[in-house]
């Protein structure tokens, strides 16, 4: 399968209806698992930063994020942030069913133009105004604010300091399509040296590959994907934890209960209890 038809089938379930803006804070609802590890969301995400480092990894490409840095990122892609307590800046959610307002692929910008960065912080804050009043035709108005936005954002990206090069390197394309194909699968319970071979590569090509753009090697990212969702469902939902070892493609739920004491020293149950406490 070519990787260009592999990045186009990840799934965008569960979108937000309206754009949402939020805080790092309540992005990862109080828990930074939610962001460090990683995932794919539902909705389009913009993230605006306005202080602090960090770091993002998406679709396996690890790049480093600081104050006036735009980052968007399509719904169903593989990612991961490493923001810091230092960090600030706001995320908007967008619905992932209003295709052509925002790209189809991940960007980042650099803003340096302090009237653009401006413009920027003009935009949210009307958008946040909106979000917190409550007032009627509030979803149009959020739907307007999304759509300057994405004005903004192109205006951003026609500048030639953000064109992306021409030439993308072999090893970026192969762990974004590895990177597809994990989002795709990893409630099958493949192991890794299925993806590498779908992709026509060695398992250990593809770990070398993985490590030199991402940091991890592609067991590490099947092993955090499959965690998010476990950690989600066990946190956020009823559903017997025998379901979700089903629903994750393990063989048994001791086998579940095992990877989730070693990915986290805790049980499923322990795990379940912490978090409605």
């Amino acid at each position: 399968m070519q990787i260009q038809n592999i990045l186009a089938q990840s799934p965008h379930e569960h979108s937000v209806a309206s754009p949402r803006l939020r805080s790092f804070g309540q992005l990862t609802m109080g828990d930074p698992w939610r962001l460090e590890l990683q995932h794919a969301r539902a909705s389009h995400l913009f993230i605006w930063m306005t202080k602090g480092q960090g770091r993002a990894t998406i679709l396996g490409k690890r790049r480093g994020v600081g104050a006036h840095n735009a980052l968007y990122v399509p719904a169903g892609t593989l990612m991961s942030m490493d923001l810091g307590k230092q960090c600030y800046g706001v995320a908007v959610d967008l619905p992932a069913h209003e295709a052509g307002i925002m790209p189809d692929e991940v960007k980042h910008v650099r803003v340096r133009d302090v009237m653009a960065q401006n413009e920027v912080t003009a935009i949210l804050d009307n958008m946040q105004r909106e979000q917190s009043t409550h007032r009627a035709f509030g979803d149009e108005a959020a739907r307007a604010h999304a759509g300057l936005l994405a004005v903004w954002m192109r205006r951003m990206l026609a500048h030639p300091e953000n064109q992306p090069s021409p030439r993308v390197p072999a090893a970026d394309r192969l762990i974004a399509g590895f990177c597809a194909l994990v989002e795709k699968n990893y409630r099958s319970g493949k192991p890794m040296a299925d993806y590498a071979e779908k992709l026509g590569v060695t398992p250990t090509h593809l770990s070398r590959a993985c490590r030199q753009i991402s940091g991890m090697t592609a067991a590490d990212i099947i092993t955090q994907r499959v965690l998010y969702a476990a950690r989600d469902m066990l946190e956020s939902g009823d559903l017997p934890i025998r379901h979700i070892a089903d629903m994750l493609g393990f063989s048994s739920a001791a086998y579940f209960t095992r990877f989730i004491q070693n990915q986290t020293g805790r049980t499923p149950s322990a795990l379940r209890t912490a978090a409605r406490a």
